[in-house]
């Protein structure tokens, strides 16, 4: 079966003494090639967890993640993973760091240096390719990071708070990008985000978890990812349906967090 299937997915944590956390219980998705994936939920519900499994960073206590009708059981070129702060090596310039993936692969440089030139036109950093990570800002830095992502061509594109640390402008410039690759690419894309804006604007899929354990609380599929491919992000969300769906996210979340602390405050 082509696409990713997460199947049972639990996660449990044993701590020192005896204890342990379940992060995560019985989660199972099935994404298609090419979908735009966002999820969405209280702090603690075992988002960046999933995505850990996802990327094979982690192994799961049950269920199993199945890409492509084989499973999961490490890191792997197929999956690509897009960190919050970029994790660019500061030592190579921006073009080393797009080309370093290709080239342990033993890419001809031939070949190598079309791909980077290339990726670089796509993401907006053609001129910037001798730069030294450490010159650029933070905007520009995660336009490398997506740019060396996709420089490994892998089938799916993992994103933990890709765009957290940004100012509001680049954070919607770069919202904007992450919808032409998308669309442009076909990559299917899997992203975290504390933002119900964000989540709403990338996300053609919007999964809202419940705390812990995390597990799937409700499933959203939306309009706004694909009216915002070329679009101005604000004019999207002028749509009658965006502010709607925007607060009933935010009721549900605030109430998870409300349960959250009445937990936290009965076992104080």
């Amino acid at each position: 079966m082509s696409g990713l299937a997460i199947e049972n997915l639990s996660m449990r944590f044993d701590l020192p003494g005896g204890t342990s956390v379940q992060a995560l219980q019985d989660v199972s998705l099935h994404l298609k090639e090419g979908e735009l994936l966002s999820v969405l939920g209280p702090s603690g519900c075992g988002k960046t967890t999933l995505l850990n499994i996802l990327a094979g960073f982690l192994a799961p206590t049950e269920g199993q993640v199945v890409m492509n009708g084989h499973r999961v059981t490490g890191p792997d070129a197929e999956r690509g993973m897009v960190f919050q702060q970029g994790a660019l090596f500061e030592w190579m310039n921006v073009r080393d760091n797009v080309s370093f993936g290709p080239r342990m692969k033993g890419m001809g440089r031939a070949e190598m240096a079309g791909i980077v030139d290339h990726l670089l036109e796509v993401v907006g950093l053609r001129d910037f390719k001798d730069k030294a990570v450490y010159e650029l800002s933070g905007g520009m830095q995660q336009r490398v990071a997506l740019a060396r992502c996709l420089a490994n061509d892998p089938d799916v594109i993992l994103m933990d708070e890709p765009l957290g640390a940004l100012d509001a402008l680049t954070r919607e410039k770069m919202q904007s990008l992450v919808l032409k690759l998308w669309k442009e690419t076909g990559k299917t894309i899997i992203l975290i985000t504390h933002s119900v804006e964000e989540a709403l604007l990338l996300g053609e899929r919007l999964l809202v978890m419940a705390p812990r354990p995390g597990r799937i609380h409700k499933e959203y599929r939306l309009p706004f990812a694909d009216m915002g491919v070329g679009a101005d992000l604000r004019e999207v969300k002028k749509h009658p349906d965006y502010a709607p769906t925007r607060e009933e996210i935010l009721n549900m979340i605030w109430n998870m967090e409300e349960e959250i602390m009445g937990r936290v405050e009965a076992g104080a």
